[in-house]
């Protein structure tokens, strides 16, 4: 079945990224891969955990992602944690750069995917919670829940 170009396929979210973080603004960006690196992301073999996203001279580079080598590949594959160039343009860029020299915030890849064919990136401008934060998420969480048991056991009666 062909992958629809309305509903990009997601190969990796950073579920714990939400739970930790506060996010501002989101971007979507592309990633300059190696061949078996897109032929790995394809089978889903990716992993989002303590990655982050930097800006160096003007570049935007991710860092610390896991994509796993590709089995058949042989010896042509990269280093799986390497740092992978981000495809951006120069404003948004500059635009992240003055957003991250504020004070506590980061840029964290929230969700992997294809669309249209082209490995993307969505990143979050966050800010650390605090403690009681988390907990306030936790309980709006459990709170949605209990109210969507509520709703279906009201449609069975």
């Amino acid at each position: 079945m062909a992958e629809s170009d309305s509903e990009p396929r997601a190969i990796a979210t950073n579920r714990r990224a939400r739970y930790e973080y506060e996010i501002l603004d989101t971007w979507e960006a592309g990633i300059a891969l190696l061949g078996a690196e897109v032929k790995s992301l394809r089978t889903g073999k990716a992993n989002l955990s303590d990655s982050y996203a930097t800006v160096r001279r003007g570049e935007a580079f991710l860092v610390n992602v896991h994509i796993s080598p590709y089995d058949k590949a042989g010896r042509d594959n990269p280093e799986p944690r390497r740092e992978r160039k981000l495809l951006l343009h120069r404003r948004e860029i500059a635009r992240i750069r003055s957003s991250v020299a504020e004070k506590g915030l980061t840029l964290v890849p929230l969700k992997l995917y294809f669309k249209n064919g082209r490995a993307k990136v969505e990143l979050g401008l966050a800010r650390g919670k605090r403690r009681y934060d988390k907990r306030e998420t936790i309980r709006r969480r459990d709170h949605e829940r209990e109210m969507q048991r509520a709703v279906r056991g009201r449609r069975r009666t």
